[in-house]
């Protein structure tokens, strides 16, 4: 499930005590750490640690998989597409006794695929596709029901899917796709590995899909293509934890698509183009069923997500609500639909989750459901097994009956649903201006207001120049454009130089890179490459991040266009311009230098230290490496797609592989590898068990380490650790290590907990740390540092000053004392240094996402050991 927030659910208004705790028999939706924590990895007992703020402790193969694993194609070109069914034969996977499904009467992970193989033996119906490969390794299987199809037939379907994205205008005139086109649908399961329903309740309806003979099934199958995501999370099916086996909530991770499962859901959205789905998810009683609350995502053709995704939300709710559970025999309140039953606090404003990202590929209606049976966590360990399986038993039912309410509502409204589609692509590709929610625009729609418009002003384009004053960043620039392309976004590449914006605009050098929003995925380029907005005024709480801006946290220079016109000499991309480059050798074999601003470079600087080559480092901060390791630089170049120039510069103090003790979120300890430190996860556990120090050079801190825990010894060996060697400390946790040390001399202010989003921040000259880095950053729960002693250096500041707020884009308000806010920390310290510590108040490695903030952490940890 998503986790509740305080305001969230109209029974929930008191502690996490009380929270929902309806009758002896009910459920309890999972709580907050503590009433307004921010929710998030590392936090609470939903991360892969299992305990409120553990450390991440993921193993090393689980992030290889996830930076190496390839994205499956499901639909090839269109010459090559095969009909249906399309059958294979599944090899067993090894029987694990420990699945913990098992307790539950659930389908345990290693019986899906000899299911999946029986479901393909009953007639002509049922495909399977592995669609990729999670984490942990296990295969992701997308299963598609529909009536058989000619491989002639599969490439007609396959012209008017790509007929109704890249050409609307002349879809919506034409015959064939009204008559012929099959809708496609799509239910995914299990994202969050310990809400498990959602994967038997699909299982149970594919058989009934694949046998039933009633008119009703055969006219749904002939007119639609039904896909299932059998379990987009078996790594955290299989072991009962609401992440993946990187420690990842993958239901956070659509923006930044760090996982294998992630990228997988992505490709099936591209490939597939529902036009309805539904995310199953569990547990909140009763069943919840989006719509949300505001504010809703301004990137949206909303009046057309709205009309579809409420007509939907209310035939689902008579279908759950009439299998005639009661609270007073099964424990199960009515259903309930945020955005007619509450006023804030269950939002689809960022594109992180499954439903509020699937609208940027056409997606009409899409749906979380919370089925209401609480069934992990501590009613896992602490429940009998016939209280579970009833439970277990009575979400499978409901995750059913939304299922078949939803496939009734395809059937029944196919038309409107495709022609909803075609507009929003229409809207995109002409752009046209959005149409505001309103009674008069989405009629039938009870309790719409003011509060629910959102919309924004889309602009002409965006540029991402290219040329020697972009050569510094063109490493980013070739990342962000990469992702954009993964994401369906198209990008165009300059063939020579060109101007925008009249004689005042600006010249972009030959190579820039052209996103013209006048394409059908608008929505989807502009969510992620636009600023944002500032939306703290609007509610008092956000479910989960505010801001995530590609353009400003992904060290990339993104400019903006407003002009009409783009008349600019370009070609279509299909993968960015390699950035790799070894500066020529001359007769004096000049050494080489490698900047260290982006995660790349600094993966490839210790690709290079690993293999025993001697790398200085200079005064800017860059790595100087000598000429005998031209051919080792080459490699590198060729590897982390970096550039390597040629320098007379020796380099002063050398640099060394820094092995890295890590108390840290999932989200930090994959980029740590993802830039290849050497890293041994701690914790408060392992050092009270007897930690070798030798092991490390230096500790990165920000979670599950807590001085005050620690036995005398435990204590001991750390602060000697600390006072001959290091901390690199972020938030509070890293503040609190620090004073406990008697490192650096200064008071960690914590902001309000619930405070996120993309601030402004001025990086002070010279500074080791942040040296090159961006003037915007990530906070979450931000700290800032005050009564700064001899010796520290302050590295980074808040942007703003008197009064004015450093918040770009998310929410982030005082407490109600008046403290803690955006005003409080303008022109604050948000990251300082001295001779053994270097504290953050940013979040630089927020889930993998702030690409353009990951160096400064590097550069820390290299200053520091």
């Amino acid at each position: 499930m998503r986790l509740p927030r305080p305001v969230l659910i109209v029974t929930a208004t008191a502690t996490a005590a009380a929270t929902l705790l309806l009758t002896p028999n009910g459920a309890v939706a999972d709580p907050t750490p503590r009433p307004g924590a921010p929710v998030r990895e590392g936090s609470g007992p939903f991360d892969a640690g299992g305990g409120a703020g553990e450390a991440a402790r993921a193993p090393g193969s689980a992030t290889d998989r996830a930076l190496t694993a390839p994205v499956t194609e499901l639909t090839p070109d269109a010459g090559a597409v095969r009909g249906y069914p399309r059958e294979q034969v599944l090899a067993p996977d090894p029987r694990n006794p420990a699945d913990k499904s098992i307790k539950l009467g659930l389908t345990p992970y290693h019986a899906i695929a000899p299911k999946l193989n029986a479901l393909q033996r009953l007639g002509e119906r049922v495909s399977v596709e592995v669609a990729g490969r999670s984490a942990g390794g296990h295969r992701l299987f997308l299963v598609t029901v529909t009536a058989p199809e000619s491989d002639r037939q599969a490439r007609a379907q396959e012209r008017m899917r790509e007929l109704i994205e890249n050409a609307p205008v002349a879809a919506a005139k034409d015959p064939a796709v009204k008559r012929d086109y099959k809708t496609p649908v799509f239910f995914n399961n299990n994202i969050h590995g310990n809400e498990w329903e959602g994967t038997d309740a699909s299982l149970k309806l594919i058989e009934k899909l694949a046998t039933a003979e009633d008119g009703s099934t055969r006219d749904l199958l002939a007119h639609h293509r039904v896909y299932f995501n059998i379990t987009a999370n078996p790594d955290g099916r299989i072991a009962g934890t609401r992440a993946n086996a990187n420690g990842f909530d993958l239901n956070r991770d659509f923006v930044t698509a760090s996982q294998p499962e992630v990228r997988a859901m992505r490709q099936i959205a591209i490939d597939k183009q529902p036009a309805l789905m539904v995310d199953l998810h569990g547990y909140v009683n009763g069943t919840l069923i989006e719509p949300t609350t505001p504010p809703h995502g301004e990137n949206y053709e909303y009046d057309l997500f709205l009309k579809n995704t409420y007509a939907n939300a209310l035939g689902m709710e008579a279908a759950v609500n009439g299998l005639g559970y009661t609270p007073e025999r099964d424990g199960v309140e009515p259903a309930q639909i945020p955005f007619r039953d509450q006023e804030e606090g269950w939002d689809d404003w960022p594109p992180i989750f499954t439903p509020q990202y699937m609208p940027f590929h056409g997606t009409v209606a899409a749906h979380t459901v919370e089925f209401p049976m609480a069934v992990n966590n501590d009613e896992y360990d602490e429940l009998p097994v016939t209280e579970l399986r009833r439970r277990a038993s009575i979400n499978v039912a409901i995750a059913g009956a939304a299922m078949r309410a939803s496939l009734d509502y395809a059937r029944t409204h196919r038309s409107s649903l495709v022609a909803d589609q075609i507009e929003v692509f229409r809207r995109s590709v002409t752009g046209a201006a959005q149409v505001p929610v309103s009674p008069e625009t989405v009629p039938g729609v009870p309790g719409i207001g003011p509060e629910d418009v959102y919309t924004t002003d889309f602009p002409r384009a965006y540029v991402i120049p290219a040329g020697a004053d972009a050569q510094r960043s063109a490493p980013a620039a070739a990342r962000l454009v990469d992702h954009l392309l993964a994401n369906d976004v198209r990008v165009r590449q300059a063939t020579r130089d060109f101007r925008l914006g009249g004689a005042n605009g600006r010249t972009y050098a030959k190579g820039s890179y052209v996103v013209d929003l006048r394409q059908p995925k608008r929505g989807m380029a502009n969510v992620m490459l636009a600023d944002g907005r500032d939306i703290s005024d609007k509610v008092s709480v956000m479910y989960d991040i505010s801001g995530w801006s590609l353009g400003r946290l992904w060290g990339a220079t993104v400019d903006t266009v407003r002009t009409s016109e783009l008349d600019v000499p370009d070609r279509a991309v299909h993968a960015a311009a390699k950035a790799g480059y070894v500066a020529p050798g001359g007769t004096r074999q000049p050494r080489l230098r490698l900047r260290l601003d982006d995660p790349r470079e600094i993966a490839a600087l210790n690709s290079l230290l690993a293999d025993g080559i001697s790398v200085r480092r200079a005064v800017d901060g860059s790595a100087i490496v000598p000429a005998s390791a031209r051919g080792k630089a080459a490699v590198a170049a060729r590897t982390y797609d970096v550039a390597f120039d040629a320098t007379k510069e020796s380099g002063g103090a050398p640099l060394r592989r820094v092995r890295v003790a890590a108390a840290v979120t999932p989200g930090e300890l994959f980029a740590l590898r993802e830039m290849n430190f050497d890293v041994v996860p701690v914790s408060t556990v392992v050092l009270n068990a007897g930690f070798d120090w030798s092991r490390a050079d230096v500790l990165f801190a920000s979670a599950g380490l807590d001085a005050a825990d620690l036995t005398p010894a435990a204590r001991t060996a750390l602060n000697a650790f600390l006072s001959r060697e290091g901390l690199v400390g972020r938030g509070a946790t890293g503040a609190a290590l620090n004073t406990s040390a008697g490192l650096l001399t200064v008071q960690a202010v914590e902001g309000n907990p619930d405070a996120n989003g993309v601030v402004r921040l001025v990086n002070s000259p010279g500074g080791g740390v942040t040296a090159g880095a961006p003037d915007h950053g990530f906070v979450y729960a931000p700290v800032w540092f005050t009564g700064l002693g001899a010796g520290v250096r302050v590295e980074q500041s808040y942007g703003g000053g008197a009064g004015a707020s450093p918040l770009v884009s998310g929410h982030w308000r005082a407490l109600q004392d008046g403290g803690g806010g955006p005003a409080q920390a303008a022109g604050r310290a948000s990251v300082v240094s001295g001779p053994h510590a270097v504290l953050f108040g940013t979040e630089p490695l927020f889930r993998d996402h702030p690409k353009g903030e990951f160096a400064q952490v590097a550069r820390a940890l290299l200053t520091v050991s």
